[in-house]
């Protein structure tokens, strides 16, 4: 009896009975769930095995290994006691600590079990009501950037949700089981959206500076600062937790190593130990957590709020700050600056850090070594001195690397802009050369940046043994004994000196490179805004004038002496339609221009009394649908809508593209022909109903047709109670306006109506005379019969374009290519941007290991690692086994063959980590090179439709950031990945040498590490790739901006452009908020895992008797274990890093794939030198689509056009003009039929061959950035004598004289400083220095005035006298001296003989085109 009641008393009683208890609360949770899963079932039927989602599995599987983990502990404290109870020894102290942490767990459990429940319960309820609301809402709201229902849980998570990131289980679950798309990321917290922090930055900013004009960096920095500035204090202490956390285990250790070989201080010293390790690695794995998600989303926000501002600015620059910089440069302020700013978050409490880290090992080892830590220090002094230099080098590579880039970047997107021309001019190639060239220079720079990187990773792998070699070498110099505890805390203590060794030289290169942007932004954001007082703005109705100019002196540059519009005075009446005329560069768009407000005044007043409405000359179209560009903001008003389509002829183009007004435009308008440009530029103009109307001559770019009809129906039509100014060069429209205005030298040198100023001066004269004299080509009509074919022609011309011509088939392209009978949007010509879906193929990772010498230089950089990790360990072996464990033991060996063996292992290390460090550097460089080369020949080689359904965006992307990943990171990301594995695989030896029984609880950790990684990875890798897809919509919204900003402004629309790229913004920034949650979830739950395996195995140890195991040996083992967690979780880190980064060489090689255009140079088909020496074309059953689902544009065409002489095309718009052309350039081939020139089929010869012997004049006149003499010769192929003489006879000659740089001055972007008609001369003096046999002139003289028309025209017919010319053209006058003319209609030759043939004819078409020519001319 007493024995039993002795037993009840002893500790080991309620000991045992609380192990039992929390075993049967463990079975009573178990049970009670199974019923409640059970019960469920039943009642949920079918349902149910649905309702068993992986988020749910997932939580199980959480909940499971807690308790599995709890049993565990729980049976190992029953058995541990009763084998204490047995051996009678008694533990008070250990019982009541683990009494005391089994009563609080318990607690803990329950409470987040019953919590975790109810939450549960209310996630099922809820879900079903989410799902159908999203279902509901159409798309277009679900991704709605501002709210939308879907807001992330973060916003709402409870406090153990935050701590523990379970608030992304939905999200990463939803990975699992689909390919997450942008409407499954939910919303952002609207505390991280740029609507909420944007405004509140900027009033921060003016409260500041005033105005953003005066922003300085150091303001900017501080207003970004005290934006985030709550944030930025809760990291900065969550940092300083961690880095003091992380010091607690190299402290330790020595006591550790004291403890296991018997020198205890108190009773179960051992358990409080490893209490203590535990405890320290927990708030290391919450602190860093938390910490990094937090700069994350500080990141983010910064980066928002500066993308808005730099967004706003880009719409108010005036046109002088434009000059400043290119659209290239101003979206590189976006994309790389913002971001980089964005990015500096993560470095932000380095400087401070790594201060703190180095006075806390300082002080370790003092504690350990004494006085040699002094040493320790001055060699830590030293290794980061070294890192200094190398830190400037990298940088000053990296700057040059940038530099070089800029400018490849800059020549490739104006290459991309301008394909269609270099193609047809046979330049592709030598424009690549030129992209290869500039990539040389930076591939230059690139090389030495990886090797400088090679040397300091060098430096950052030997570190800590550098370190330790000084350290240990002073003590035995000092005489300080040395010991395995207190050798294996310093060699710990190194291991975390190292970080911030390394870090340094990224942080300050980071810091300066972050300032660099910082100036960048704020120097680009005090750029002068367009003047805001250039026009008075009366109040609607206020006043019967509705434009005067009173003494208006304006000039685009007011540096300039030379003023480009003088002494303006200029009154318009409401209702009154004002004409603009004069000859190329006169100051017309000058004069709309300012206005609009857009030049800055020098002097005199500007007032202007309703709304704006403008047509710019070169029409501004934005990607997306037709409707979308014709309402642009405005409701739609059904009625309104279709009678403007009716007006602008817009119906019949709608009827023939297959989605009418739905159909997506590419970037620019590529998928519209000139004309239906325009037209839908005058139809939104319409449909603002504004009250005054500017047109920049619209009417040059639709046929003539088109053009009176436009002319009669909007500008007498429907506009004929508004106030309308047009600029024409078409004198037949002048007669109808109550004022002309004549221009001269930005003077207007004539103004009254039609007849009063034709008499009255010269310059009208000149217009006039001009256009009467091309008139007169076209006498053999006889008034008579005009009257008559005229109404007849309107008839056949309804009919004919009923027939659904309307459509210049030119670049139909789009629905090509990627044609699918079956589904809605795949005929668009902008596809969605193919992402790859699922996992990235083991083909893209042998692919970019294998590229360069087939792969060879991997293994030895492998086994380079291998050497080094081996070395490692073996140095560190060495010196736990060699010394003593403690003072009275003697050592193994003396102090100097200690040092000897370990300088020795020491340097074999080193060596090893630089041999690996220069192969990879050599591995990255030859790789990066092929993959750039590889793709842009790909790039140049496709064909024109590959162009025409690619927004150039899209390639732009995968030539800088994707080609920037593979340059500088990717090489490293793989790599780090081998060695952290190699690492790990270290480590792990090494505990296991000491206890294999950690492999019992090890190898099921790293079994669910794996599978959490793989759980996690599909939702990673997807988000990862819609952060590439989001970003480019932002891009292309903002330089469409940038390129449209003067329509925008004159519409009154930037508020709404400005909400659009907020919208984007946030779409941008949701799946990276998201990432960065996700990637500290999956961390949080590994470093939790590898902390349950360190404590396992310190138990073990604690538990063992004394004697078992060298204590040394031990220590090292603890060594390693402290880093296991970072380990374990770095490589499911890496391998996730580096999944998501070889995204970008996936990207690169899809473009590596693009199907090519027929081979340049046939060898064994190459034409004689001189051929084509008569220029005779033979067109035998010309039959073209622009695909093989798509309908045939000519539908078999035969007919011969004869050499050396000179043929008209002529038809309506859409009949099938400039396809021919295309075809017999080849950018289109023929599906059958074919094309003789001289009687060689150009289909069997090369496309250089062929298109290098054919000149021709497009119709969007391009000029490429540089001087004038490269935009005349880019081939380099004359002298400047040939070139002056060229210039002379396009009339330019005396123009470029005037000029300070001659044949070297400069040409912007694009040619934006030279106005269209000029540049189309400058096109014109191309064609005359290449003198080829067969020359096209596409619409060549649509943009200048008739008498530099017929000068051009002079021009050819004198040089051009021997030649093929052919011409298509929308003014008669141009076609009517040609020895034939060819009339197509819908793809079909309607006539074909000489003009004086056909209108002989009365019935002839092209009669009734000539007759509706003269009659509009004459009737004006």
């Amino acid at each position: 009896m007493s024995s039993g009641t002795d037993f009840l008393l002893k500790p080991v009683f309620p000991r045992g009975f609380s192990g039992s208890l929390h075993l049967v609360l463990l079975f009573g949770v178990f049970g009670s769930w199974v019923c409640q899963r059970f019960k469920m079932g039943i009642r949920e039927g079918s349902k149910e095995r649905n309702g068993w989602s992986d988020e749910e599995l997932v939580t199980l599987l959480d909940l499971a290994l807690r308790t599995l983990a709890w049993g565990a502990v729980c049976v190992y404290l029953f058995n541990l006691d009763v084998v204490l109870y047995r051996k009678h020894v008694n533990l008070p102290v250990q019982h009541f600590v683990s009494d005391v942490v089994s009563v609080v767990t318990g607690l803990f459990l329950c409470y987040v079990g019953f919590l975790g429940e109810n939450e549960g319960e209310d996630a099922i309820l809820e879900e079903p009501l989410l799902n159908g609301d999203s279902n509901a809402s159409n798309e277009s709201e679900s991704n709605k950037s501002k709210g939308g229902e879907n807001v992330t849980p973060y916003s709402n998570a409870g406090f153990f949700s935050i701590l523990t990131f379970s608030w992304l289980g939905p999200l990463i679950s939803a990975g699992t089981k689909k390919t997450l798309d942008l409407e499954d990321v939910p919303q952002l917290d609207p505390s991280d959206s740029v609507f909420v922090s944007y405004p509140s930055f900027r009033n921060k900013i003016e409260a500041e500076c005033g105005t953003i004009s005066g922003v300085t960096t150091l303001k900017l920095v501080k207003a970004l600062i005290s934006m985030a500035r709550k944030e930025i204090l809760l990291t900065a202490i969550f940092c300083m937790m961690y880095t003091m956390a992380s010091y607690v285990g190299p402290y330790l250790i020595d006591t550790f190593v004291q403890y296991l070989n018997g020198r205890r201080n108190f009773k179960n010293e051992g358990y409080v130990l490893v209490s203590v390790f535990f405890s320290a690695k927990l708030v290391e794995c919450l602190t860093e957590r938390h910490w990094y998600f937090r700069v994350q989303q500080v990141g983010i926000r910064i980066k928002s709020v500066l993308i808005a501002m730099i967004y706003n600015k880009g719409l108010t620059l005036s046109c002088q700050s434009k000059q400043v910089h290119t659209s290239g440069e101003i979206i590189n302020f976006m994309t790389v600056d913002a971001e980089r700013v964005g990015d500096f978050c993560w470095y932000m409490h380095e400087i401070w850090r790594i201060l703190v880290q180095i006075v806390f090992a300082l002080l370790i080892l003092y504690k350990n070594l004494g006085l040699a830590s002094i040493a320790a220090f001055l060699a830590t002094v030293l290794v980061m001195l070294a890192n200094i230099p190398l830190g400037a080098v990298l940088e000053k590579f990296q700057d040059k690397i940038m530099e070089s880039k800029d400018k490849r970047m800059k020549v490739t997107s104006e290459i991309l802009r301008n394909m269609r021309i270099l193609k047809l001019q046979g330049w592709e190639m030598k424009f690549l050369s030129k992209i290869m060239e500039l990539r040389k220079t930076e591939a230059g720079w690139l090389k030495n940046f990886l090797y400088t990187n090679a040397i300091s990773s060098f430096l950052f792998w030997g570190a800590p043994t550098f370190v330790s070699v000084v350290s240990f070498g002073a003590c035995i110099l000092m005489g300080i004994p040395l010991e395995s505890g207190k050798i294996l805390s310093a060699l710990a203590t190194f291991r975390i000196l190292q970080e911030p060794i390394y870090n340094l030289p990224d942080t300050i290169s980071m810091m300066v490179q972050t300032k660099v942007s910082l100036d960048r932004i704020a120097s680009f954001l005090r750029l002068a805004d367009l003047q805001s007082d250039v026009i008075e703005r009366l109040p609607r109705g206020s006043s019967d004038t509705a434009i005067e100019i009173i003494d208006g002196n304006f000039s685009w540059d007011l540096s300039s002496s030379n003023q480009t519009l003088k002494d303006i005075n200029l009154k318009v009446q409401h209702g009154m339609r004002v004409a603009v005329c004069g000859t190329v560069g006169s100051g017309k768009s000058s004069l709309l221009s300012c206005m609009l407000g857009e030049v800055p005044k020098i002097s005199g007043t500007v007032k202007l009394c309703g709304t704006k409405a403008y047509v710019a000359q070169s029409p501004w179209i934005q990607s997306g649908t037709i409707e979308q560009n014709i309402l642009f903001g405005k409701e739609m008003e059904r009625e309104k809508y279709e009678w403007i389509l009716e007006v602008c002829s817009l119906k019949k183009d709608l009827e023939i593209l297959s989605f009418g007004d739905q159909t997506l435009i590419g970037e620019r308008g590529i998928n519209l022909s000139g004309g239906q440009k325009q037209r839908v530029q005058i139809a939104r103009a319409l449909y603002q109903d504004a009250d005054i109307y500017l047109f920049d001559d619209p009417f040059s770019a639709v046929d003539a047709h088109t053009g009176s009809h436009i002319f009669k129906e909007c500008l007498l039509g429907v506009l004929s109670s508004k106030t309308v100014i047009y600029i024409t060069h078409q004198v037949e429209f002048l007669p109808a306006a109550d004022l002309i205005l004549v221009m001269k030298d930005g003077r207007v040198t004539q103004a009254g109506k039609y007849n009063d100023i034709l008499n009255s001066g010269t310059d009208f004269m000149e217009l006039v005379g001009a256009h009467e004299k091309a008139l007169l080509a076209l006498d053999s009509v006889e008034a008579g019969s005009v009257s008559e074919s005229t109404s007849m022609s309107k008839e056949v011309g309804n009919m004919s374009s009923t027939n659904g011509v309307a459509q210049r088939q030119e670049n139909t392209d789009v629905e090509t290519g990627k044609t699918d009978d079956t589904v809605g949007t795949k005929g668009q010509i902008i596809q969605e941007e193919e992402r790859e879906k699922g996992k990235v193929g083991f083909s893209v990772y042998w692919k970019y290991i294998t590229m360069t010498y087939r792969g060879i230089l991997v293994p030895f950089i492998l086994l380079g690692q291998v050497l080094f990790q081996l070395l490692q360990i073996g140095s560190n072996y060495w010196m736990a086994w060699a010394t003593p464990i403690s003072k009275d033991m003697k050592p193994a060996v003396s102090g100097s063959t200690l040092m000897i063996v370990y300088v020795a292992l020491a340097i074999g290390s080193s060596f090893c980590v630089l041999l690996r460090s220069m192969l990879l550097a050599v591995a990255g460089y030859k790789t990066a090179t092929q993959l750039f080369s590889k793709m842009h020949y790909c790039i140049f080689r496709a064909p024109m439709s590959f162009f025409d359904a690619t927004p150039s965006g899209r390639i732009l992307n995968r030539a800088s950031t994707d080609q920037s990943a593979v340059d500088l990171s990717m090489q490293y990301q793989v790599a780090t990945f081998a060695f952290s594995l190699i690492q790990l695989l270290g480590i792990i030896a090494v505990m296991s040498q000491v206890a294999w029984q950690v492999f019992i609880i090890f190898i099921p950790v790293i079994a669910v590490c794996f599978w959490y990684q793989q759980y996690y990875i599909p939702s990673a890798r997807e988000l990862a790739r819609l952060v590439g897809v989001c970003k480019a919509p932002l891009i292309q919204h903002f330089s469409e901006t940038i390129s449209g900003s003067t329509t925008i402004r004159s519409f009154d629309e930037e508020s709404r452009f400005r909400e659009t790229n907020m919208k984007l913004t946030d779409t941008n920034s949701r799946p990276k908020f998201n990432i960065s949650g996700a990637m500290e979830w999956l961390c949080f739950r590994l470093d939790m895992l590898s902390s349950i395996t360190f404590v396992f195995s310190l138990i073990f140890l604690v538990s063992i008797p004394e004697g078992v195991i060298d204590p040394g040996i031990a220590g090292l083992a603890v060594t390693y274990g402290l880093n296991l967690n970072t380990l374990q979780s770095w490589v499911i880190w890496n391998i996730c890093q580096m999944e998501n980064k070889i995204i970008s060489v996936e990207r690169i090689l899809q473009y590596t794939s693009i199907p090519s255009e027929p081979p340049l140079v046939i060898e064994e088909n190459r034409p004689d030198q001189s051929w084509p020496s008569l220029g005779e074309i033979d067109i035998r059953n010309l039959q073209v689509r622009y695909g093989p689902h798509m309908p045939f544009v000519l539908r078999g065409l035969t007919c011969t056009l004869p050499g050396e002489m000179k043929t008209g095309i002529v038809g309506r718009t859409g009949s099938g003009k400039s396809t021919l052309i295309q075809a017999l350039f080849r950018i289109i081939d023929p599906a059958v039929g074919q094309i003789m020139i001289d009687g060689i089929n150009i289909s069997l010869i090369g496309l250089h061959d062929l298109r290098s012997r054919l000149s021709i004049i497009p119709q969007d006149p391009t000029m490429f950035e540089g001087s004038v003499r490269s935009n005349l010769d880019p081939l380099e192929e004359y002298t400047d004598k040939q070139i002056w003489e060229a210039l002379d006879k396009c009339q330019l000659g005396d123009e470029i004289r005037k000029k300070d740089g001659k044949l070297d001055s400069t040409v912007s972007e694009s040619g934006e400083n030279w106005s269209v008609g000029q540049r189309q001369l400058v096109c014109l003096g191309r064609v005359l220095l290449k003198k080829s046999k067969v020359l096209v002139l596409d619409e060549a003289t649509a943009s200048v005035d008739t008498a530099t028309d017929t000068l051009i025209q002079e021009t050819l017919s004198q040089h051009f006298s021997n030649c093929t010319v052919i011409t298509i053209a929308h003014r008669i006058t141009s076609v009517i001296d040609s020895d034939m003319v060819l009339l197509l209609n819908n793809g079909l030759i309607e006539e074909y003989d000489s003009p004086a043939r056909l209108l002989e004819n009365k019935s002839s078409s092209f009669s009734q085109l000539v007759a509706e020519y003269t009659f509009r001319s004459n009737s004006s």
